[in-house]
């Protein structure tokens, strides 16, 4: 059930984000936990990687979580500079010689969360990298779209438990390879039992209402698709989903096709930018449907859209990880943050408004229909070979 009384500041784009966790990591006297999928200490991320040590140098307790695909190794210079200050460090089932050849690999850390002191989180989409950086396409020339939430209240808390709980489950996985059988079974124990050791006592403050929705291949497995398909049928006036990565299932695509005909305006802001051959060809698959609902669907171009956010109605809002295709919703640990207060949702959506506005260009259907045959089949190519792979690895999407 969500909570309430939360403090919300909304964090748009790198420069925002790693401010704020400067700020929150200098002022910390008791323990910050981070996971990320991408760390990549370069440019804007250095500041942070400092922060870090300077935090464990002062006797803050640091973990630090990152995913062996998205950050295979650490560079030997900020290994050696985490060691020596004692940040607690490990990569998430590193990959190993084989690389994601097999499926079981697929299932990866992709959430962004933080907490410091056990009063402050974070939690969006936003990783640990530069904004004018990507891994596979070097220097951009516009950073990119993605959004995170700071988070004061009881939800801080949530976000403490179940960061604690992956750490200690991963340092099981550690002990195992090294044949420490006691060691794994007294980290499972603390896995269990849980901490209250990082939390600091926060006077609650009348505020908005907040919950920590989750995604991982055990007790959460569909939360965040049935978070956005409540919110879809309970839509009254407007939707407007960003969302980098965008391949629905068949259940969020019908909930969509749907809501827009029974009226509801529903805006779809995508990726506009070639980045992978699936995700850019497979939605575009889908536009077709989409468009014939009255789906209004618009390409951002400037750079890479890496947001995945929501506001539906002017009140309700989700900023996360989790992208609507099936890697996020069907493989990856990720985490969302959905909120209920006008304020925070307004001040989204004035951002994505703005960007739909200056940044985006409509997809008209007639255009589309009469796109280029090669075209055409990419797309249908790209969809099908999303569809065999779940086939092959046994999912339903």
């Amino acid at each position: 059930m969500p909570q309430a009384d939360h403090q919300l500041t909304l964090l748009k784009g790198s420069e925002g984000f790693f401010q704020a966790l400067v700020h929150a990591f200098d002022a910390s006297v008791r323990e910050i936990r981070l996971e990320t999928y991408i760390f990549h200490p370069e440019a804007s991320v250095i500041a942070v990687a400092q922060a870090l040590v300077r935090a464990a140098n002062r006797g803050v307790a640091v973990y630090v979580l990152f995913d062996g695909a998205g950050t295979p190794t650490l560079a030997p210079a900020w290994r050696q500079a985490f060691d020596d200050a004692g940040v607690r460090w490990r990569i998430f089932r590193p990959l190993g010689w084989a690389g994601v050849l097999f499926p079981r690999r697929w299932r990866r850390l992709h959430r962004k969360l933080c907490v410091v002191d056990g009063r402050i989180g974070f939690c969006g989409g936003i990783n640990l990298i530069d904004d004018y950086l990507d891994p596979n396409h070097g220097y951009l020339q516009q950073p990119r779209l993605d959004f995170a939430v700071q988070v004061i209240g009881p939800l801080v808390r949530t976000m403490h438990a179940t960061m604690y709980q992956l750490w200690w489950r991963t340092q099981v996985s550690f002990q195992l390879q090294k044949a420490d059988l006691r060691g794994a079974w007294r980290d499972l124990q603390r896995a269990r039992l849980g901490d209250a050791k990082g939390i600091m006592a926060v006077d609650p403050q009348p505020g908005a209402s907040a919950k920590l929705v989750l995604r991982d291949n055990l007790r959460n497995r569909t939360q965040i698709e049935r978070a956005y398909r409540r919110a879809l049928a309970c839509a009254q006036s407007d939707v407007l989903i960003a969302n980098a990565y965008f391949l629905p299932g068949r259940k969020i695509l019908e909930s969509l096709i749907h809501v827009a005909r029974r009226g509801v305006r529903v805006r779809l802001l995508l990726q506009g930018r070639y980045e992978y051959f699936i995700q850019f060809h497979a939605a575009r698959a889908l536009y077709e449907r989409l468009l014939a609902a009255g789906i209004e669907i618009y390409e951002y171009r400037p750079s890479f859209l890496h947001a995945k956010v929501a506001v539906v109605d002017g009140h309700w809002v989700t900023v996360g990880s989790s992208n609507i295709d099936p890697l996020s919703l069907l493989l990856a640990r990720e985490a969302n943050v959905v909120i209920d207060d006008r304020g925070f949702a307004q001040g989204l959506l004035g951002h994505l408004d703005a960007v739909v506005r200056e940044d985006a260009v409509r997809v008209d259907a007639q255009a589309y229909a009469q796109r280029a045959w090669h075209v055409r089949w990419l797309d249908r190519i790209a969809l099908l070979l999303m569809r065999l792979t779940l086939f092959l690895i046994g999912l339903r999407y």
